[in-house]
């Protein structure tokens, strides 16, 4: 039984945290973490303060800009993405897109592609990339799409997969059917806290 839970345990967090394994540098006092999104960054379905961006804040000690909007789709994110990446102090970018492209049935090659350029934006700043995946809204269904698996690999940066499902597959941690609530955001944030401590950064 003991084997079992172990390994149980050790899928979860493979379904967690995967994507490039190298560490990162470590965010110094004052550097600043920009969170760049649609909707679930925002913190839709929460007070401002319950949002992810703003509990990991707390939890990391760290400066978090809070970058979502609601409704963006990623090529929306991508051409707002320059002035946002302009702030020095800025050293680490968490990337969240993909929900509203799914819903309005945007071309997954296009998100793909999308994503990779907004990666290579922040690279080409020296600012390190934390992917997180989002799951397949248009069937509802509660699996990440592989896509994410292959922007992570093919350009090298952490991916934490599988976390928005498992918080929009319990009910009691979301506040709609594709938004969490202030304890699913909470999660969201403690997870990233965990990514962000096993690549290195905190």
């Amino acid at each position: 039984m003991k084997y079992v839970i172990g390994t149980i345990l050790v899928l979860i967090l493979f379904t967690l945290f995967s994507g490039k394994k190298s560490h990162m540098p470590k965010l110094k006092n004052g550097d600043t973490v920009l969170a760049v999104g649609d909707s679930l960054t925002y913190g839709f379905g929460a007070p401002p303060e319950k949002s992810y961006p703003a509990v990991l804040q707390r939890l990391s000690g760290h400066c978090v800009i809070n970058a979502g909007r609601n409704g963006d789709t990623s090529a929306e994110g991508m051409k707002r993405l320059p002035a946002l990446l302009d702030d020095p102090t800025v050293k680490m970018m968490i990337l969240c897109f993909g929900g509203n492209d799914i819903l309005q049935k945007k071309s997954m090659k296009q998100l793909k592609t999308n994503l990779k350029h907004m990666i290579q934006m922040a690279k080409a700043k020296g600012i390190g990339v934390l992917l997180t995946a989002v799951p397949d809204f248009s069937l509802f269904g509660l699996s990440p799409l592989n896509l994410y698996e292959e922007v992570a690999e093919e350009e090298e940066v952490p991916l934490v997969s599988g976390l928005l499902s498992n918080i929009l597959g319990n009910p009691s941690l979301k506040s709609d059917q594709i938004h969490p609530n202030g304890k699913g955001y909470k999660i969201m944030a403690e997870r990233i806290v965990e990514a962000l401590q096993q690549y290195g950064w905190l």
